[in-house]
């Protein structure tokens, strides 16, 4: 009744007055499909465009997250080089890669802007070099991961850490410039002079996952971020349908990059229901690929000479230094190719690069692993064929609400289990162990990020299927993901997410297969659940029921860590 008495008229000008201008939706410097096309969208203007603009097989260029330039976040880290052992872990922690490492000659910071930071390198491998670690404050989303996995605190500050927030309006222009000229500076040689195998060493590589939309804190996206930092200039992504696809695919940007030699992961979607046969029917196309390139290299030995014919045969890709000079043959062997008019060399022209060896990677969310696309994901681990799987546990249907799935823990309240899931979750890990010649690992980058990175190298080096089950904090368990380390850590500590490595090759060697990268449980499971509101929900509405359901997890808990134990013994399993 008091609505007209309550209205006020607001005056609206004839024109706009202010002298505020909104900045164009990405650099002047950008790309013109960026600018025209891609721009456009971003600004909400894609209606407009004409469907002449758009690529006509629907193929999209990569890497264009990295001129959004999204200024999200308030506060950023910013790096303290008087405190910094250049351990590399903020690196590995951060979701969206705007957290990079480089070493470098010093006569490179010649052209750098005034106020540039860098050090001397703590790498024997490295000595006279500079290192800097750099952040894309226009790009960081302000998570704090970087800063809670920092191990070092100034003693005379313990509110001080190596790499603390700070607010981002200040640092946004000398940010800008800092960042600019960190990209020119070269990755250092990927062979030759370190090894990367390890987080430190590792930080040096550039991504190619870069700047997605996940959310701030992500614990799915570091995983994808390592896997295109080891082997993202030879790789092909099948990526099933969740949150993956779309922060890994939604128009009109992709953060899937490539480097600075134009090589970088193919990417491709499928559904919820068939990502697996869609990376199996990836990984058979290049194996017949490969073979006809053989072939061909063989019917033309006489034609390119034998020598590059048993160099591109034989050449051992099992490392970096071998990958390259596989690359160099094949640069060779097109050289010799143009011109020759004849059928095989023109189909050994077109598939000379499947010569160089690459991998398959199937990657995607519980909901596809455990549910929906399990049948598939069995029937590819069961093909036997060299294909690498990464299932990134979130425990729920993440991208559509927190539904429960087979993933979901016991105790735990979620969609369609609000009265806490009365049984435990399916253990996708000992299921493809069952098959005997499937590679398995289960990790937790924020419990033991070393276990993580060896997994993964052994992963990819195993000449046949591979399984790595991730486990991926996320906002659906109910906490603020600025402690989601400390979860990771917990959950290792009570048990509930045992670290380990299966790996077939063992058995040849008269070892036992199965290692175990944890402890036995030393803290109860409620010392991990009762943080999360998914399992402390459940106290408030049936403090009984959830007593009963907490006590049943904590005795499968200790159960399966005794099989584990035990099996961890057996030599010929």
């Amino acid at each position: 009744d008091s609505t007209l008495a309550n209205l006020y008229e607001i005056p609206v000008p004839d024109k706009a007055t202010s002298e505020i201008r909104m900045k164009p939706p990405v650099p002047d410097e950008a790309p013109d499909f960026v600018k025209n096309v891609l721009g456009k969208m971003i600004m909400g203007e894609g209606d407009e465009l004409p469907v002449s603009a758009l690529p006509a097989d629907g193929t999209y260029p990569s890497g264009t997250t990295r001129w959004e330039k999204r200024n999200l976040a308030l506060e950023v880290p910013v790096w303290e080089p008087d405190l910094c052992i250049q351990c590399g872990k903020c690196v590995m922690v951060c979701p969206h890669a705007t957290i990079r490492a480089k070493v470098f000659d010093p006569a490179l910071l010649e052209n750098a802007p005034e106020g540039f930071q860098a050090v001397d390198a703590r790498w024997k491998e490295f000595k006279g070099w500079k290192y800097t670690l750099q952040v894309a404050v226009e790009d960081c989303t302000g998570c704090t991961l970087c800063v809670e996995s920092c191990p070092v605190t100034d003693k005379n500050d313990p509110n001080r850490k190596a790499i603390n927030m700070r607010p981002q309006l200040p640092l946004r222009e000398k940010g800008r410039r800092d960042w600019d000229f960190f990209l020119t500076i070269p990755e250092p040689p990927r062979y030759g002079l370190i090894k990367y195998n390890n987080v430190k060493n590792i930080q040096l590589l550039d991504p190619l996952f870069e700047f997605s939309s996940a959310c701030p804190g992500c614990g799915e996206t570091p995983y994808i971020r390592l896997m295109t930092q080891l082997f993202g200039d030879r790789v092909v992504v099948a990526n099933a349908t969740g949150c993956s696809s779309i922060y890994g695919g939604n128009l009109p940007t992709t953060p899937w990059a490539m480097n600075k030699e134009g090589r970088g992961p193919a990417w491709s979607n499928s559904l919820f229901e068939d990502n697996a046969e869609f990376g199996l029917g990836m990984a058979l196309t290049r194996d017949k690929q490969t073979e006809y390139a053989r072939e061909l290299v063989e019917r033309l030995r006489d034609i390119i000479g034998g020598d590059l014919a048993d160099r591109l045969l034989n050449t051992d890709q099992s490392s970096e230094e071998g990958i390259a000079r596989q690359r160099e043959n094949v640069a060779e062997l097109k050289a010799k190719l143009q011109g020759i008019d004849t059928l095989d060399a023109k189909d050994l022209l077109s598939l000379a690069d499947m010569l160089v060896r690459r991998g398959v990677w199937i990657i995607g969310g519980d909901g596809w692993a455990y549910d929906i696309g399990y049948g598939g994901l069995d029937h590819v681990l069961a093909s036997g064929r060299d294909v690498n799987v990464l299932v990134m546990d979130t425990e729920v249907y993440s991208n559509t609400g927190g539904q429960a799935s087979k993933a979901t823990p016991m105790a735990a309240a979620a969609k369609f289990a609000i009265a806490g899931k009365p049984l435990p979750k399916k253990d996708l890990g000992m299921m493809a162990i069952s098959y005997g010649y499937v590679y398995v690992a289960q990790v937790a980058f924020g419990a033991k990020d070393s276990q993580t990175v060896k997994a993964f190298l052994e992963a990819e080096s195993y000449p046949g299927p591979s399984l790595i089950v991730a486990y991926s904090h996320c906002i659906a368990h109910g906490y603020g993901l600025e402690e989601a380390l400390d979860h990771q850590q917990l959950a290792v500590e009570t048990g509930f997410w045992p670290l380990f490595r299966y790996d077939p090759r063992r058995r040849e060697q008269g070892k036992p297969p199965l290692i175990l990268d944890s402890k036995p449980p030393r803290k109860p499971f409620s010392d991990y659940a009762m943080r999360e509101a998914r399992f402390r929900m459940l106290f408030k509405t049936n403090p009984d029921h959830a007593e009963e359901l907490l006590d049943a997890a904590q005795k499968d808990i200790e159960e399966r860590w005794e099989k584990l134990k035990a099996l961890a013994q057996v030599a010929h399993l």
